[in-house]
């Protein structure tokens, strides 16, 4: 178990605890910090305390650490939308909602737990808390992905990722009215410097490309495609936000206040397309719109007919 211990300067004093910690100890997130703190490994004056703490000048901070958790992976009996599989790939369309790993704070009820009850065979490349995980999507965001169940299957499928010879098509709600029919977003992506949990367009990021077309405008909101030609962390997130048009939803880059009850942001992995890792097929998947999608698009089309 690690510690840490801190003195509040006077030109820190009325930061948030979560914020003054997150800014000495950048090697954890901030959301990592507040459960430490609501599991009282962090104290203030020796006392427990809150995240949003305003701290104040002399105030002894105590950090403590504990060692990291073993995960013990095993299998769950959970419901999978599995949309194609044979020996070599399953195509699986993700809820929402659904973590694609385990990891902090997300330990079961995950799509790897239940990839291990429904399929005999995963590859082990990416490690024993990966299996078979060649590209992810984020917790929120719905849709397709790709399952190698084999080494040299998750091989090709990475190979064909980093080529960019694997089409990745989204549908999105965005906040905002989009004037132009389709465009292109380029602009790199990095690690936010002040906030760790978040990506941000940065001097420096890694190169990063979304292209975008209008499917359908509500006055206020916009519905799109969008193609990923690159799959930087959060780029479709990332981008929209950049130019002034958040997705609906989103918790991390959208509005503070959202105006309808969602659950995340409006994204889904609509398309996916890639050539079979074993015989070379094209094959292309769809996943139809989830129903908070679908139940959305009507309420704002509803809308936009009374405007």
């Amino acid at each position: 178990m690690k510690q840490y211990d801190f003195i509040v300067l006077t030109e820190d004093a009325g930061q948030r605890l979560d914020q003054y910690l997150s800014l000495r100890l950048p090697q954890i997130s901030r959301s990592q910090i507040q459960i430490l703190i609501k599991e009282q490994h962090i104290t203030v004056n020796s006392e427990p305390s809150k995240p949003n703490h305003r701290v104040r000048q002399g105030e002894q901070i105590s950090v403590l650490i504990p060692p990291p958790q073993k995960i013990d992976l095993s299998p769950e009996d959970i419901e999978l939308d599995i949309v194609y599989q044979d020996n070599d790939i399953a195509v699986i369309n993700k809820r929402q909602g659904m973590v694609v790993h385990p990891a902090a704070g997300n330990y079961t009820g995950t799509l790897v737990n239940a990839l291990l009850y429904h399929c005999d065979d995963l590859s082990g490349i990416n490690g024993e808390i990966r299996p078979g995980i060649v590209h992810r999507i984020d917790k929120d965001t719905s849709g397709l992905l790709v399952i190698a169940k084999n080494d040299n299957a998750h091989r090709n499928l990475a190979d064909q990722i980093k080529k960019r010879e694997v089409s990745r098509i989204y549908r999105a709600v965005v906040e905002g009215n989009i004037r132009m029919d389709e465009d292109s977003i380029s602009a790199p992506i990095g690690r936010n410097p002040t906030e760790r949990k978040k990506m941000a367009v940065i001097e420096g990021g890694r190169h990063a490309v979304t292209h975008f077309k209008v499917l359908e405008r509500f006055g206020v909101y916009t519905y799109l495609e969008l193609t990923l030609e690159t799959g930087r962390t959060h780029q479709i997130r990332v981008h929209l936000s950049h130019i002034g048009h958040p997705i609906v939803g989103d918790p991390l880059y959208g509005r503070r206040k959202q105006k309808f009850n969602l659950n995340g942001q409006v994204l889904h992995a609509y398309r996916l397309s890639l050539r079979h890792p074993t015989t070379g097929e094209p094959m292309s998947f769809y996943a139809p719109l989830p129903d908070y999608f679908e139940n959305l698009l009507t309420h704002l089309r509803n809308l936009s007919k009374n405007l």
